[in-house]
């Protein structure tokens, strides 16, 4: 594909600056534009210099300054949307701002990949499908949302399916849109603190020699990707004009993500040996602590990628032993 000119939000985020290196290696013109609630600079060092990059911070949410970045861009072919408030803790802390930072953003960026009539690339989730009774979670599962007044932690799945809806009739309406479902990404960037994601805080507890703390006996079960993986996908769904099968992508939902399911007690261990395997590493291994964790957790999370290799010819190929020891190997 010719060069193209591409915004993305959340670009200094986890899975947006590494999405970002790969849209600028391979040629395009990029605009990584993020709030840095969540996001750092740091994370975009190995593009501070290259011509075809550019970095504005600004709200999703903020027209005008979006506006701002098409200048700098001088046009808009693809709008990668990763802007979000993610982490669970979030979810339950600060439910009124998920939900408008992910809906308003979302609508905010569909108008202007409208306006330019640009294709548009929004990044949703499996929380989309609420707590999934069937597994694997594939497109046609029933969505399963629990009363409010129990818990809060559907204010970003269900902002999301509601993203997935907005979507879905900007596509009737006939712009060109694709929705990728990235599950539980990992990598060296990946927030470890107590807003983070359990792989990060796992080796984070590892690094301060800090208790591990496992929720509800560690039996509920996730599908950890890595991170060059998941890039792969979203790049895949956003610059393939169309698929392998020769149908048209617009308004395709696709699930990026590993089918090595494994239960978190089970991950713990496995940092524990990849750590283990570290002949440098002397430090003690730290202490497992079992805690309560958050309500609605779900129990079960198992992705069906079948659409996204058909038609993407996309599949996850690392391992969770390899993606494990090159995220301590980077972390150390």
């Amino acid at each position: 594909m010719a060069s193209q000119r591409i915004l993305v939000t959340g670009g200094a985020g986890f899975i947006g600056s590494s999405l970002c290196e790969r849209l600028v290696a391979e040629g395009h013109t990029v605009l990584a534009y993020d709030s840095l609630f969540r996001g750092h600079k740091s994370n975009l060092e190995s593009l501070e210099h290259n011509e075809r990059f550019h970095f504005m911070q600004g709200d999703v949410r903020d027209v005008d300054r979006l506006d701002d970045a098409i200048e700098v861009l001088g046009g808009l072919d693809i709008v990668f949307h990763l802007a979000a408030v993610n982490g669970t803790k979030w979810f339950h802390e600060a439910a009124h701002s998920v939900i408008d930072v992910n809906i308003n953003g979302t609508l905010r960026t569909l108008e202007l990949a409208m306006s330019c009539d640009a294709r548009y690339v929004l990044a949703s989730s499996p929380e989309a499908f609420g707590e999934a009774k069937q597994q694997p979670i594939q497109n046609g599962n029933e969505m399963v949302f629990t009363d409010p007044a129990m818990h809060q932690r559907h204010s970003y799945g269900a902002s999301k399916y509601l993203d997935e809806i907005a979507c879905q009739h900007a596509a009737r309406d006939g712009l060109d849109v694709r929705i990728v479902r990235p599950f539980n990404a990992y990598g060296p960037r990946l927030l470890g603190d107590e807003y983070g994601q359990v792989v990060a805080m796992f080796f984070s507890s590892v690094l301060n020699n800090q208790p591990i703390k496992v929720h509800n006996g560690g039996m509920q079960t996730r599908s950890f990707t890595w991170i060059s993986d998941t890039v792969d996908g979203f790049y895949r769904a956003g610059l393939m004009d169309t698929a392998l099968d020769g149908t048209a992508l617009i308004g395709g939902a696709f699930n990026i993500g590993s089918t090595e399911e494994i239960s978190i007690k089970l991950l713990q261990q496995a940092v524990f040996d990849a750590v283990s395997k570290d002949t440098t590493w002397k430090n003690a291994l730290p202490e497992v602590l079992h805690e309560d964790g958050y309500f609605g957790d779900a129990l079960r999370r198992l992705p069906d990628c079948s659409q996204a290799e058909l038609q993407l010819g996309w599949k996850a190929t690392t391992s969770l032993e390899q993606g494990l020891a090159s995220m301590w190997s980077s972390l150390r």
